[in-house]
């Protein structure tokens, strides 16, 4: 009998995981529908200056934030595609996809945050989560520089479709993800793409198109029942950007209250154990000599296979990074999981555009260069072990978010808004300005990590001062400053909410007294019919 209820007792965790996991994703579909619904218009405003979009780096800012605003890389990949289909050059494009790569890794990065409770579980996922981001911001940097030199991408894609026929008759690949989470998402929102398209394109047909969300349908229609629409223009027609506010907060409430759930129930389904016996079997090498080292190019496949199969790399990653917190896979076997996700997601985009009707060349063109990026990062930064640097990257940063939580912030903000839009500003201004600010900032930074590797290996040619960086200001060389100014800030919010709590208790008190001095009888009363009840309800 005990068996068969720990069976049952183990049968419905296991529903709720299931559970857990399905809005789960509807909640990434949320998170992406509500950055769509914010940004709207703004993206236009990204493309509007062809003049601007020639420079490399604001091509890749300009792919980062779009990206990030979308929170879809095959969505800014199509945006691309039109552009290019409108006579920009695949050249232009091309840092633009770069950019892509990189804001695609946002959502992994957020949704390491829902372990923030646990320094050591919160370590472990924001590592994991940042493997990801390092492995495509060095990437983009190496990569940029060669294609400005050598026009490597350009050329290479070039031939591969210079000879393409028709492809028209190809099929699209089998979405099966969103068989299961469209009947949910659609009931809450829908959005048009072709209006998000065509104004990022600065498309004149759509100028006058006043939301994305799908209109057309009736109040009483029958085929326009999702819950957004009541907000859209057929509704109370609060506009685009607070809609996309209110779908963001249910999405991350969704969001956190799934992932805390999927981590609660993994924890109590797996003891001590059971996660070791699982940890090392994913942890384990081909168990055949000399053939050890092909373990993680299989697990690259894995990782390409059951990206192709979920249709996104952002679900994917994002879902092995609460696994990662939990200790149930190392960063050293989620690197090679992450990067068979960037493979996994390109060729999904692959096979979309070579069944594309329109614009094919340079849809398969610029499919073909997302592919070929990833591949050549893949290539500068994995077959090589000392090669692997975003792996110590990432531990670095998780080291750093395990000890100020607040970092993680920093950081979100920092590499994903704030420095893609500073540099979008600062070439508003022009090449000259542009480069006058970052040339100093580049080389001031190559010269740090130049001298902390000397400091690590080789201090012995170093000057004494330099051996450490002690002769600088505290604010200069620690985050301790910094987190002793956020701690105190808190500590007197903290106070300031307590003290005022206290006053507002001791004026009801006040008010309580002086309505006792006033209505003696009446309080009197009161307080032997309360004395009373709770005398009836003890007999009772």
């Amino acid at each position: 009998m005990a068996k068969v209820k720990e069976a049952v007792v183990v049968a419905m965790k296991i529903i709720l995981l299931l559970t857990c996991l399905y809005f789960f994703i509807c909640s990434l579909s949320f998170l992406s529908d509500s950055f769509r619904m914010i940004g709207g218009r703004n993206l236009g405003a990204l493309f509007k200056n062809s003049e601007l979009l020639n420079n490399p780096v604001v091509g890749v800012m300009i792919g980062v934030l779009v990206t990030v605003l979308v929170q879809s890389s095959s969505t800014s990949t199509s945006i691309i595609v039109g552009l290019v289909a409108a006579n920009v050059p695949v050249k232009t494009a091309i840092p633009m996809i770069m950019g892509a790569n990189i804001g695609t890794s946002v959502t992994n990065t957020i949704v390491s945050f829902t372990q923030m409770s646990d320094r050591e579980e919160f370590r472990r996922a924001f590592a994991c989560a940042t493997v990801h981001d390092m492995f495509n911001w060095l990437s983009v940097i190496v990569l940029v520089l060669v294609e400005v030199c050598t026009g490597y991408l350009e050329k290479m894609t070039g031939a591969m479709v210079s000879h393409l026929g028709d492809t028209s008759n190809s099929t699209k690949p089998p979405d099966f993800l969103k068989v299961l989470t469209k009947p949910f998402t659609k009931s809450i929102v829908q959005l048009n793409k072709k209006v998000l398209k065509g104004w990022a394109t600065n498309d004149k047909k759509y100028e006058n198109s006043s939301t994305i969300l799908k209109t057309g349908c009736g109040g009483n229609s029958s085929s326009c029942t999702f819950l957004f629409a009541n907000f859209g223009p057929e509704g109370a027609d609060i506009g685009d950007s607070s809609s996309g506010i209110i779908l963001l907060v249910i999405s991350l409430v969704m969001l956190c209250g799934c992932l805390i759930g999927m981590v609660k129930i993994l924890n109590s389904l797996l003891g001590e154990k059971m996660r070791k016996i699982i940890k090392n079997g994913i942890s384990k090498d081909i168990p055949i000599k000399y053939l050890g080292w092909l373990t993680d190019y299989l697990v690259m496949l894995v990782g390409a296979g059951l990206t192709i199969i979920v249709q996104s790399s952002s679900v994917f990653t994002s879902t092995l990074t609460p696994l990662a917190g939990a200790g149930l896979v190392s960063l050293e076997r989620a690197y090679p999981l992450t990067l068979g996700s960037n493979i996994g997601t390109t060729t999904t985009s692959l096979l979309a555009a070579l069944a594309s009707k329109g614009h094919q060349k340079e849809a398969i063109q610029i499919a073909l260069v997302h592919l070929c990026f990833n591949i050549t990062g893949i290539l500068l930064f994995y077959p090589i072990p000392f090669m692997r640097w975003p792996i110590g990257l990432a531990q670095h940063l998780g080291d750093i978010t395990s000890k100020y939580r607040w970092f993680s912030i920093a950081y979100l903000l920092l590499m994903f808004f704030i420095f893609p839009a500073i540099i979008f500003g600062l070439s508003l201004g022009g090449p000259i300005v542009m480069y006058v600010v970052l040339v100093p900032v580049v080389i001031i930074i190559l010269l740090v990590i130049f001298i902390n590797l000397l400091q690590k290996y080789k201090p012995n040619v170093l000057p004494t001062i330099l051996t450490t960086w002690n002769f600088l200001p505290e604010p200069l060389r620690s985050l301790d400053p910094i987190d002793r100014t956020i701690v105190s800030a808190f500590s007197f919010i903290k106070n300031l909410c307590r003290t005022n709590s206290n006053k507002a208790d001791t004026e009801e008190k006040a008010d309580y007294g002086s309505m006792e001095n006033d209505n003696p009888v009446i309080i009197t009363h009161t307080r032997h019919s309360a004395v009373d009840n709770l005398g009836f309800e003890k007999g009772m």
